[in-house]
């Protein structure tokens, strides 16, 4: 099993994409149960993140998640365009990207998807998500405490106008699949219920410190595969989203001990859990032999039930990624932005 302490093989291995697992959409389309995330946490140059990808894609990676906010993308594209010019096929590969905050009006969705699709360099996208469920954003690097004067709570209405232009990306083939991002279960419920094409997937933060038993089970039963970002508990992430109470799934010393025993960094124990309990994770890492392990850790030996029934008890509900710069009110406690009543935060 490739430890992240080793560096690439030599020989230069790498994983047939064959071996890796899938999901089943409810489309019936496949995804595969491990992506590369692309977001550098504001600290990766997009050269930095585009060379990721290209590794990523020949080690034996077909699942690349990409959001517009990166800023990155015809970095990416032009990686993407240059395989598949040479030996890797459109269908092989899956992509994904995400409409940004300050898109979601009526006339600004179709654009900013046509120019994710261009940049990217692609005729279309295999998925295409809300990023947040709120339309508030923030200028890039800013601080905790920074505020959008125009911010909104969550307004159905508002999110359901979004929501059926993204509908539309459908009915004309700019992408085959849409999801949601961030959502909550009382906000997945009025989707759920208004929807015309129902979300394909929702992506959230999911890792052993931050498991959403109840969201989890519930996007399951309503046939929603879920896609779980910062599967290792985002050590990079930006200096904003940190707090004196957080942990680290990776520092864990069950997690560690684990890794320990089979001989691989606590990062892939990680990621084969996520695997294995039905997310699909999309870890970012610029290092290649971290890259190479994640993949490796997908396609090895699984954990067993023991190692999966014990990390199901280090659930400590330790949300990372609060968005706070999302908020709509000054000193306003980051959990209204989720729903902890069970019942959508009034304005």
């Amino acid at each position: 099993m490739q430890s992240h302490s080793q560096s690439v093989p030599s020989d230069g291995a790498t994983v047939d994409p064959i071996r890796v697992p899938s999901r089943m959409l409810k489309t019936g389309a496949r995804i595969p149960a491990i992506g590369l995330g692309t977001f550098g946490s504001d600290h990766v140059s997009h050269e930095t993140v585009a060379e990721a990808v290209q590794y990523a894609a020949s080690i034996g990676y077909r699942h690349f998640d990409c959001a517009s906010v990166y800023g990155n993308e015809h970095r990416i594209g032009d990686v993407l365009s240059r395989l598949f010019q040479n030996w890797l096929r459109r269908d092989e590969v899956w992509i994904t990207s995400k409409l940004w905050n300050d898109k979601h009006g009526e006339d600004d969705v179709v654009a900013s998807c046509e120019k994710s699709v261009a940049d990217l360099q692609v005729d279309y996208l295999d998925l295409y998500l809300v990023h947040w469920p709120f339309p508030n954003h923030h200028p890039p690097g800013c601080d905790v405490a920074a505020r959008n004067p125009n911010a909104v709570p969550y307004i159905h209405e508002n999110y359901m106008r979004t929501w059926r232009r993204m509908e539309e990306l459908v009915d004309r083939g700019l992408v085959r699949h849409i999801g949601t991002s961030n959502m909550t279960v009382p906000k997945m419920k009025l989707l759920l219920r208004d929807a015309r094409i129902m979300p394909a997937v929702n992506e959230m933060e999911l890792h052993p410190h931050f498991q959403q038993p109840e969201f989890f089970r519930y996007l399951l039963e309503n046939g929603i595969q879920p896609i779980g970002y910062s599967p290792l508990g985002s050590p990079a992430r930006p200096e904003r989203d940190r707090t004196p109470e957080d942990t680290s799934p990776t520092e864990d010393p069950v997690i560690r001990a684990i890794a320990k025993r089979l001989g691989i960094h606590p990062a892939v124990v990680c990621i084969k859990w996520a695997v294995q309990r039905g997310q699909i994770p999309i870890p970012f890492s610029a290092n290649p032999k971290n890259i190479l392990a994640n993949l490796l850790g997908v396609v090895g030996d699984p954990l067993s039930r023991h190692d999966m029934n014990e990390i199901e008890k280090l659930d400590r509900n330790c949300r990372l990624i609060k968005g706070q710069v999302f908020l709509w009110k000054d000193n306003q406690p980051w959990q209204d932005l989720w729903d902890i009543d069970g019942v959508v935060t009034p304005a």
